[in-house]
């Protein structure tokens, strides 16, 4: 695949377009809607299945289909994504109208890692041709402990990225507002939203690692394994507010992502040394297991409706007081004048 380097420049500018709009749209806090999220979901989707559209017309069926057999596997694992986040916000009780700004420089991590993942996995896959059977061999592993522990959810008070990160960065108790730092007493002190980016941000690398050897199984044109991510990680956002009260719905869904991971790990084993399963067989299975694990899992919760998880009796974090705002300092603030003249005087006196 010819991909020029405009073209490349040309889709960058897409993205960061896009993320500028996003963020104008959502510069003020607010709690975000059903209806708003569905919006931003269709608006999110529609360009993605158009990109592909484009890259169907312009490079054949083939890579059209390649793409969308990516996009296909990267958003249904972000599902997945999308449950631990609304895990963390319940559990760290993050109110709703502050929980867009985390998701948005999220994703912006989230892009930024899994280009650097795909930028060394390309890499890797053209030097050493071997390193196809140890990404094999991840995504039946992968698959198979998801298999097992489909009924297993995160526990964030055992998280051992919240306790280094409280031991190692001072931090308040209390949110004060969308900021990630604070000033108070004269000391720099990192909010539970700057915690709770830092545990977002992990868990993103973490999907990372199990996302991209698996779009690899279906293309090893970078072009499309990055913009296969790209769009499917850019409505992550509207799709979190979109799900996050229909978890509960989804009790088969994880059970279809380990089947999804299962099944590219045959393929790429496959494709080594035995045989290549063509990429429009690949495409329909994959979106055979996840609409047949969605299809079963809403019939089994049929008449539930949305319902929010259960939120701790004794949440680790609360939103500061006006009283407690009220006694914070400028963050980037400087040494006032008259003090700084006054050390000076005294250093020229001594």
């Amino acid at each position: 695949m010819d991909v020029p380097l405009w073209l490349w420049a040309a889709v960058l500018g897409l993205v960061l377009g896009m993320l500028a709009v996003d963020l104008f749209a959502h510069r003020r806090a607010h709690v975000i809607g059903v209806r708003e999220a569905a919006a931003w979901s269709a608006v999110w989707v529609a360009i993605g299945v158009g990109f592909g559209a484009w890259v169907w017309w312009s490079y054949g069926a083939e890579l059209g289909q390649q793409y969308y057999a990516g996009y296909l596997i990267e958003k249904s694992l972000a599902v997945d994504n999308v449950f631990v986040w609304a895990i963390l916000f319940t559990y760290f009780a993050v109110p709703r109208e502050y929980q867009h700004r985390v998701l948005f420089l999220g994703v912006v991590g989230a892009l930024v890692f899994r280009g650097l993942f795909i930028a060394g996995g390309s890499v890797l896959i053209a030097s050493f041709g071997w390193v196809l059977y140890v990404f094999a061999a991840f995504l039946l592993l992968t698959g198979y402990r998801m298999l097992r522990q489909r009924n297993d959810h995160l526990d964030p008070d055992r998280s051992r990225v919240l306790r280094l990160f409280r031991r190692w960065v001072p931090m308040t108790d209390v949110y004060h507002g969308q900021r990630f730092l604070v000033r108070r007493g004269g000391k720099l002190l990192a909010t539970p939203l700057l915690a709770v980016l830092v545990l977002v941000e992990v868990t993103d690398v973490l999907f990372a690692v199990d996302s991209i050897p698996a779009i690899f199984a279906v293309t090893d044109e970078p072009f499309l394994v990055f913009t296969a991510n790209a769009f499917a990680v850019l409505g992550l956002r509207a799709m979190y507010f979109l799900l996050a009260d229909l978890i509960h719905r989804f009790v088969y869904l994880k059970t279809g992502l380990a089947l999804v991971l299962v099944w590219v790990g045959i393929k790429m084993l496959l494709k080594i040394d035995v045989f290549y399963i063509p990429t429009t067989i690949s495409l329909a299975v994959v979106a055979t297991i996840i609409g047949t694990s969605v299809w079963l899992s809403l019939r089994a919760t049929r008449g539930q409706g949305r319902q929010a998880l259960p939120a701790p009796a004794d949440p680790p974090f609360a939103v500061a007081t006006p009283e407690e705002d009220a006694v914070l300092e400028p963050v980037w603030r400087r040494r006032p004048v008259a003090a700084e003249r006054g050390r000076t005087d005294d250093q020229v006196r001594t």
